[in-house]
């Protein structure tokens, strides 16, 4: 499936084979894919906790108001982010820039984040964000369904994966093969309402 068509057919789908697996390959490939995310100052600041015990997902399931997709979907994946990331050895993010680059990056990766708690969260989770329609568009290519979920307690959650203190839970994907289609699209807002042009 192309881009323009996954972008299109993408849906967020609450009904799963239970019984369906992905493969050690198409896990990998899923999961290499929304490593090709973008970050800014490419600090890489996502950590994609893949839950594969059932244990585990049966917990988090009670964490998300008992959400079937939890346990039903062939993966689940919280993206959680290190909103430290920019300071813990920066250099390798940049170990094969050209010569002079890491010079003038790293020390503006320094400025721009340290003190800064309120820009460190907020890069968490525009990264997050990336990364996870990266993921559900790789799934939908890939021939899967997905779902994006926020309605779970964060903090519960976080305690069920050993979440660092440096760390915050952004969402997390429900990825599987759908059992029922989702609804029509219940409505969308006039293109010229949500498309300015210069300003508001």
């Amino acid at each position: 499936m192309d881009t323009i068509d996954a972008i299109r057919q993408r849906r967020a789908v609450k009904h799963y084979d239970a019984e369906h697996r992905l493969t050690a390959e198409e896990e990998r490939q899923l999961m290499d894919l929304a490593l090709q995310s973008p970050t800014a100052f490419n600090i890489q600041n996502w950590r994609f906790v893949v839950v594969k015990d059932p244990d585990v997902r049966k917990e988090i399931r009670a964490a998300a108001w008992d959400q079937a997709q939890v346990t039903d979907a062939s993966l689940l994946v919280v993206l959680c982010a290190d909103t430290e990331s920019w300071s813990k050895e920066p250099e390798r993010y940049w170990k094969d820039a050209p010569s002079g680059v890491k010079e003038i990056i790293l020390p503006a990766i320094d400025q721009y984040y340290r003190g800064k708690p309120q820009v460190k969260r907020d890069e968490a989770m525009r990264s997050c964000g990336m990364a996870g329609m990266t993921l559900m568009l790789a799934a939908k290519a890939m021939g899967l369904d997905s779902c994006p979920m926020d309605g779970f307690d964060f903090e519960a959650v976080g305690q069920i994966l050993n979440l660092p203190e440096d760390h915050v839970v952004s969402f997390m994907i429900a990825i599987g093969k759908g059992t029922k289609a989702p609804w029509p699209k219940p409505g969308q807002l006039p293109y010229d309402e949500v498309v300015l042009e210069n300003r508001f």
